[in-house]
């Protein structure tokens, strides 16, 4: 069984709302999970429920906290193609990408977790991150390099650009083993990437896995993904491969 709480963690920046699950009990390696751009939902306290039934005590934060109490979006209406629908979604991003926002956040979150009797701090702490997410999981690794174990992002989203800050040039601050799971149609649109991506951990001597999921859309993992052009985005086997390849690594960290 999981318990599963409501939790209010104080930042440098604000109050974050967020959502805290373990076994009813004992003590276990902690796990920060970044949503995906709709944010703390049914669909990412879903998948902290199962991770947590594996054993570990999950937190999964309202990313937009500094804005708006979670749930701030209607994933099942939300439309990429709306102007107002991304004018809102900048609205709620913007905050989070300030330079140092987010390292600001995961400092805290590593430090909530840290001071529950719900986790073992024998453990490394591991990290996931969907869309979004995937890219601050990279800078959580990167700001706590000696608590975070293991790092995972899927469909993550922005991991490689052109900019000074990109979150494949902090490989060098990493010690996590790092898994990267890339949906199809975001290596069609930058196919160069994940080399880029690779490049920069083999140089830094950190051990990463980079995986293309075949046929995928940006966004597989996700439950509640609406359809893109008539096609279903969510897709449950690629999902439980996923899932599968996260839990090898956690197991792997985590002995």
């Amino acid at each position: 069984m999981v318990t599963e709480a409501i939790v209010e963690i104080k930042t440098p920046d604000g109050t974050c709302d967020a959502v805290f699950l373990h076994p009813v009990t004992g003590s276990y390696p902690g796990v920060l999970l970044w949503p995906d751009a709709g944010g703390l939902r049914p669909s990412m306290i879903g998948i902290a429920k199962r991770t947590a039934a594996d054993g570990y005590s999950v937190l999964v934060p309202n990313p937009f906290y500094r804005t708006a109490k979670a749930p701030v979006f209607d994933v099942s209406t939300f439309d990429f193609r709306n102007p107002a629908d991304m004018a809102m979604l900048q609205t709620m991003t913007g905050p989070l990408h300030v330079a140092g926002a987010a390292e600001r956040d995961a400092l805290a979150y590593v430090a909530f977790l840290d001071a529950q009797p719900e986790v073992d701090m024998a453990k490394k702490i591991v990290t996931e991150g969907y869309c979004m997410g995937g890219a601050l999981a990279v800078r959580t690794a990167a700001a706590v390099p000696d608590r975070v174990g293991a790092g995972a992002s899927f469909h993550g989203g922005g991991l490689v650009t052109d900019r000074p800050d990109s979150p494949h040039l902090l490989a060098p601050k990493i010690k996590a083993r790092m898994y990267f799971g890339v949906a199809s149609n975001d290596d069609e649109r930058q196919p160069d990437a994940k080399d880029r991506l690779r490049d920069a951990f083999v140089a830094a001597r950190v051990p990463a896995e980079i995986e293309v999921y075949p046929g995928t859309i940006h966004g597989w993992c996700v439950t509640d993904m609406p359809p893109q052009n008539g096609k279903a985005i969510y897709s449950k086997p690629d999902a439980e491969r996923a899932w599968r390849r996260l839990m090898e690594l956690y197991r792997a960290t985590l002995p």
